[in-house]
C-alpha cells in the first residue's frame, strides 16, 4: 500500500486532502479506487503501445517505439461530403483508450470477436462516472469510429532483418445513422474485432481493476503508465532500470524536451500508482526509474468468477 493510501485509511479524506504532501488528482484517484465496492474486471492485450493524447490532423499518422518495435497507426479513409474518399485521423485521448479496454474486455469475457456495443457500452460509461449525453456521447461515437477505420503497422527489426506486420482492429462494423439521441453523427453499435488482433489478445490478456480504469477514466497518459505496469511488474525477477529516453520513446510522442515529458510522466506516475497500491517503482529525479516486482493489480485466479 503506498504513502497516500495509508493517509487516506489511517487519517480519512479530509485530512489527506490538506495535508499538502500529495497532488490534488493524485488524492482523488486514490479515494475513487478505494471507494470502489464492484470489484470489477477489464482487460488489455495492447499494453506496450500507445494512441496520442491529443488530436492530430486527420490525414496524420502517429508512430511510437518501444526497443526493436515500431508501431505506426494510419488513419482510416471515409466517404466525404462530396463523394471523394478523405481522412478520418487516428484514435486518440482518453475516451479512446476506455472504448478499446471495453472491447477487449468483451472479446475476453465472450471468448468472441463479436462486441456488442450500444446499451452494453453505455452502462460500462455509466460505471465508470461517464455521463451518456452531449459532448461526452460525441466524443465516444467519434473515438468508436476512429478505432473501427483506423490501421496498424508493426515493424519489428532484428540486426538487419526488418518484418511487418499489418492490421485492423476491427474486421467489420454496424453503425446507427439516427442515434437515439438527435446527434448527427453515426453511432458503432456492434463491431468484429480482427483475427489478428483477436489471436494476440488471447495470448497476453492483462486484467485491469474497473475501480483503477474509473479512477483515470479522463487521464489517457494516466491510463497508459497503469496498463504498462500491470502488464510489467508482475513478470519481474527482480529490480529492473527503466532509462527515461526509453519512456520518453514509448510515452513521450508529440513532447520535445525531456524535462518536460520527465515532469509529466512523474505527474501521471504519481496518479498510475494511485490506483495500483501493490505497484512498486522507484522514481528519483533523473535516475532511470527502478521497477521491482509486484502482484498483479488483478489476482488471475479469481478472473472470470
Amino acid at each position: 500500500m503506498g504513502k497516500v493510501h495509508r493517509v487516506i485509511e489511517d487519517q480519512g479524506q479530509l485530512i489527506a486532502r490538506n495535508s499538502g504532501d500529495f497532488d490534488r488528482r493524485e488524492i482523488e484517484a486514490a479515494i475513487t479506487y478505494m471507494a470502489d465496492e464492484d470489484n470489477g474486471i477489464g482487460f488489455l492485450g495492447w499494453c506496450q503501445a500507445a494512441l496520442p493524447h491529443r488530436r492530430l490532423p486527420n490525414g496524420k499518422g502517429w508512430q511510437i517505439e518501444n526497443g526493436s518495435t515500431t508501431l505506426i497507426v494510419e488513419p482510416g479513409m471515409r466517404r466525404g461530403p462530396a463523394g471523394e474518399p478523405e481522412p478520418f485521423g487516428v484514435p486518440y485521448g482518453a475516451r479512446a483508450r476506455l472504448i478499446l479496454i471495453y472491447l477487449q474486455s468483451e472479446a475476453i469475457r465472450t471468448k468472441s470477436r463479436e462486441i456488442e456495443l450500444g446499451r452494453s457500452l453505455r452502462a460500462w460509461m455509466g460505471r465508470l462516472g461517464i455521463p451518456w449525453g452531449g459532448e461526452s456521447i460525441a466524443s465516444v461515437r467519434d473515438q468508436a469510429e476512429r478505432i473501427s477505420r483506423c490501421r496498424l503497422t508493426f515493424q519489428v527489426t532484428k540486426g538487419r532483418t526488418t518484418g511487418l506486420m499489418n492490421q485492423n482492429i476491427v474486421d467489420t462494423a454496424l453503425f446507427l445513422d439516427n442515434p437515439v439521441d438527435g446527434q448527427g453523427s453515426l453511432f458503432l453499435n456492434t463491431a468484429t474485432l480482427s483475427e489478428s488482433f483477436f489471436a494476440q489478445l488471447q495470448k497476453h490478456p492483462v486484467p485491469l481493476e474497473e475501480a483503477a480504469i474509473r479512477g483515470l477514466s479522463n487521464n489517457s497518459m494516466g491510463l497508459d503508465v497503469y496498463a504498462w505496469l500491470a502488464y510489467r511488474l508482475h513478470c519481474l525477477a527482480g529490480p529492473t532500470p527503466v532509462p527515461w529516453r526509453a519512456l520518453m520513446a514509448q510515452f513521450g510522442g508529440g513532447f520535445v524536451a525531456m524535462n518536460h515529458f520527465r515532469a509529466k510522466f512523474l505527474e501521471n506516475l504519481a496518479l498510475a500508482l494511485a490506483v495500483y497500491p501493490d505497484a512498486r517503482v522507484e522514481a528519483n529525479g533523473a535516475n532511470p526509474l527502478i521497477l521491482h516486482p509486484s502482484c498483479a493489480p488483478v489476482d488471475k485466479r479469481y478472473v472470470g468468477r
